[in-house]
């Protein structure tokens, strides 16, 4: 399919359509980095049960988002596309309100989860509407860009924050969100047409659900793909819980937690760009096990840190730097090698394995992020154990692969 095929297929020009594509999968980071600077503050005003208690407001978005997929990719492949992002952004919107006015902490949590559940269906449709509208190159092409949109949005997410938290109070963190949402929500009802065609759509059908489900959940490689996803991204998660205490009552940093936030997002994006580059020459499966190798070593050595030195504030940007690199190499390698052998049953599959590893992910990362105790030997315990773990998958997995691969030969 040409770009000018896409086009048609999208009722808009490739740049508008790569642009609106780029800011529905933003939302996801918007919802979570932009409020980070302000959880200090609202675990103040909300009477936080205690200092650890704000991070579930991150914690409750993945949820939401997890339990989502799940509904949202099957309806979606059932439906369409636009149907998915209408639901979504309503579900976002109520959520958005009921934060807004929420008055303690269990009120903010709830609508938290809902914004949560609300995200899964931009962030699905978002993948679905490029691969409806192009395919080959200009399918890559268009990614590309995407991506290279969506991976500033985690460095300028909590500068937007600290802006609305500068001009009223954290409230108006939650009036941005809202104005975004529906400023997305009209773009798409005016300009984007439906890109899945009915004669293209897969009834859903429960029956056929639960065997794909068991098919995912058994096979060799995508289990143990999904579960390593789930062990690496918990600790990735743990990081996010507590970022803002680290530099903010930990480092002392105050307003320029934006900044060197911001920055390590950067190094996740060039990191992404650079696997972009490598893969083909190096493949997915060692530059997983190297990167994965690379977080379990730099956690061990910065951990072993803490009996000798006293820990400066140079020194976790150094150990985070490391440690943010290796993470670029290892979502999208990670996720592709899961779903690889998934390819006849792809729409279910990914919903499945999003829905498991951020299950996963979500409940180790609040578990991390729990267990904060103004230092940063909880988050190093948590990337060493989860790392080894994950490697250790990922050695099996690939073991069974070169057992298939010779059995296969064999058999010729």
């Amino acid at each position: 399919m040409n770009e000018d095929q896409g086009t048609l297929a999208s009722g808009m020009g490739s740049k508008e359509f790569t642009l609106l594509v780029a800011l529905l999968m933003s939302i996801v980071a918007i919802s979570i980095d932009a409020l980070l600077p302000a959880l200090g503050v609202i675990g103040g005003d909300m009477q936080a049960e205690h200092a650890n208690q704000p991070q579930l407001l991150i914690s409750m978005i993945f949820l939401g988002m997890a339990s989502g997929q799940l509904i949202a990719g099957p309806l979606s492949d059932a439906l369409g596309r636009r149907p998915i992002l209408f639901i979504g952004f309503s579900l976002y919107l109520i959520g958005t309100v009921l934060c807004f006015f929420a008055n303690d902490m269990q009120s903010l949590l709830i609508g938290r989860f809902i914004q949560g559940l609300g995200i899964s269906g931009p962030y699905i449709a978002a993948m679905s509407l490029v691969r409806d509208a192009f395919k080959g190159i200009q399918m890559a092409k268009t990614m590309s860009i995407v991506m290279l949109i969506f991976v500033m949005v985690p460095a300028i997410a909590p500068s937007l924050g600290l802006l609305m938290m500068a001009i009223a109070d954290w409230k108006a963190i939650f009036e941005m969100y809202f104005v975004y949402a529906a400023i997305l929500l009209l773009w798409i009802t005016l300009r984007l047409k439906e890109t899945l065609p009915k004669e293209k759509r897969i009834k859903l059908n429960m029956k056929d659900f639960g065997v794909a489900f068991k098919e995912v959940i058994s096979h060799r490689i995508t289990a143990s793909y999904t579960v390593c996803m789930g062990l690496f991204f918990g600790s990735f998660i743990g990081y996010l819980n507590s970022s803002q205490q680290i530099f903010q009552d930990q480092f002392k940093v105050g307003d320029a937690f934006s900044f060197y936030f911001g920055a390590l997002a950067l190094v996740l994006g060039i990191s992404s760009m650079v696997n972009a580059k490598i893969v083909g020459k190096f493949g997915m499966q060692t530059i997983v096990i190297r990167a994965i190798s690379g977080i379990v070593a730099v956690s061990a050595i910065f951990l072993a840190l803490h009996a000798v030195v006293e820990i400066q504030f140079w020194m976790f940007m150094v150990f985070a730097t490391c440690l943010f690199f290796c993470f670029g190499m290892l979502f999208g390698n990670t996720n592709a090698l899961a779903m690889e052998p998934m390819g006849h049953i792809a729409g279910i599959a990914s919903a499945v394995i999003g829905c498991v590893s951020s299950l996963m992910s979500m409940s180790l990362g609040t578990l991390i992020g729990q267990m904060y105790d103004n230092s940063l030997i909880p988050l190093c315990v948590g990337f060493s154990c989860l790392g080894s773990l994950a490697l250790c998958l990922v050695i099996w997995a690939e073991r069974g692969r070169k057992q298939d691969t010779n059995l296969d030969a064999l058999a010729v």
